[in-house]
């Protein structure tokens, strides 16, 4: 996991229990928009959901904590995963295989590094994993399948890590799919479920869009324990301020979002709400 550059200090602190049983009724659990998220997914979405800034910041950070050996999970994958060089570059010789789970097949067929190695699932629907080991041998993108001749060995089943972009909100069974997460993850293996302040309103659940984003933090780190997750942090990538080299280039960046209406000198915040397995 060593990374050519130092790696960034990033304001962490350690997330601390609070409660002894699940504290989240049904509702604060459900979306306003309770139709089938097939339908809502139906159309690929070729986008970006957190602004340039932001994406440059969660490579960085994938940098000096995601395995440049092993398997890698993308949950609630899509088109792009956000990956530093270093990963894909790790990608492409095979020292590590990374595969996704979504809801788009035009979006996971995209996503040159998953290469073939996705399902599409719907998590709110059955938030168990589809089978780890038919993930990673492309079964369920018909992409590649495994010969009857090929060893077990060849593909284990244990995940190294598991990154999640802007998505535990629209979860209606986050510890389900956390608890599913962590049963196919390798002891010393980890979660990283990223975090900032945008989101399809109608597909949160009802609960995120009442409470500040301190609470929000507090809230995913609530998912993790009772999935039975530990060693839990909370981590500020990025506290939504830009910080441009120059006073120049700085009043220039401000006058451009001030013209979009997005407010000066201000961008997408971040935070990883992130865990081990014991």
């Amino acid at each position: 996991m060593s990374s050519s550059s130092s790696p960034p200090n990033y304001p962490t602190r350690t997330y601390t229990p609070r409660h002894t049983t699940w504290p989240y009724t049904a509702a604060d659990m459900t979306p306003e928009d309770t139709t089938t998220d097939t339908n809502f997914y139906s159309t690929p979405r070729f986008v970006t959901h957190i602004d340039d800034h932001a994406i440059e910041t969660l490579a960085q950070y994938y940098d000096t904590a995601l395995p440049r050996k092993g398997r890698i999970l993308d949950l609630c994958s899509s088109w792009i995963s956000h990956f530093p060089a270093s990963l894909d570059e790790a990608a492409t010789n095979g020292d590590l295989e990374v595969a996704g789970v979504g809801m788009s097949v035009p979006e996971l067929k995209a996503n040159k590094l998953l290469q073939g190695k996705w399902a599409v699932h719907d998590l709110n629907a059955s938030p168990d994993l589809p089978d780890i080991k038919g993930l990673f041998r492309g079964k369920f993108a018909n992409a590649r399948k495994a010969a009857p001749s090929e060893p077990e060995e060849v593909v284990q089943e244990l995940l190294d890590a598991t990154a999640c972009v802007v998505s535990i909100d629209y979860l209606t069974s986050p510890v389900k799919v956390l608890e599913s997460t962590l049963k196919n993850t390798k002891a010393g293996g980890s979660v990283h479920l990223i975090i900032s302040n945008r989101c399809f309103p109608t597909k949160a659940v009802a609960r995120w869009l009442r409470i500040d984003e301190e609470e929000r933090l507090e809230m995913v780190g609530d998912y993790l324990w009772f999935a039975g997750w530990r060693n839990i942090e909370i981590l500020t990538l990025s506290d939504g301020k830009l910080k441009e080299e120059g006073e120049q280039t700085q009043t220039q960046m401000s006058a451009f979002m001030r013209m979009l209406g997005m407010g000066g000198g201000r961008c997408d915040p971040l935070w990883v709400v992130r865990a081990k397995k014991e």
